[in-house]
């Protein structure tokens, strides 16, 4: 089992009990120090305190379960308004919204062109797949074909 899945199973349950989700559980190097980020949510939203409560809360339970070997910095954020759409309820969210799409290589539907970026308006997905509308018309990729989808944001 991954870091990241032993410290969700461990967290889960406390941060459900102090009114949020788990939304994410990230186990990264940044800059030669160790992060495990914890990405929480709630539809009222988090707030900073909300994310200070929810650390002190979880903390002690990651550290006499003791799942990672190295040193590292814990950190609680809110998922925020660009949340990648990763999960089915997260793309459920997006149907009739634009979303921005970054793909890994050019798409090979001519119609698409050769931009890896785009922003389109999410129609539907599956399990395996995404379709998206613009002005060249309806387009049904792969998820894993896609590098970063999120909800667009106008400025």
């Amino acid at each position: 089992m991954k870091i990241t899945e032993k410290v969700a199973s461990l967290v889960a349950p406390k941060i459900g009990e102090l009114g949020f989700e788990l939304y994410d559980v990230e186990f990264n190097k940044e800059y030669g120090s160790w992060e495990l980020l914890i990405f929480i949510d709630s539809p009222s939203g988090v707030t900073l305190d909300d994310c200070e409560r929810v650390s002190t809360a979880i903390d002690p339970i990651i550290e006499e379960a003791d799942p990672i070997e190295q040193a590292y910095f814990l950190t609680v954020s809110s998922v925020g308004i660009d949340r990648p759409l990763k999960l089915s309820k997260d793309f459920d969210r997006s149907i009739g919204s634009k979303i921005d799409v970054k793909l890994y290589t050019a798409p090979s539907d001519k119609a698409l062109g050769k931009n890896k970026n785009f922003t389109a308006v999410l129609v539907a997905h599956d399990e395996e797949t995404f379709t998206v509308e613009n002005e060249k018309g309806s387009f049904t990729l792969p998820k894993k074909a896609a590098a970063l989808l999120r909800p667009h944001i106008d400025f």
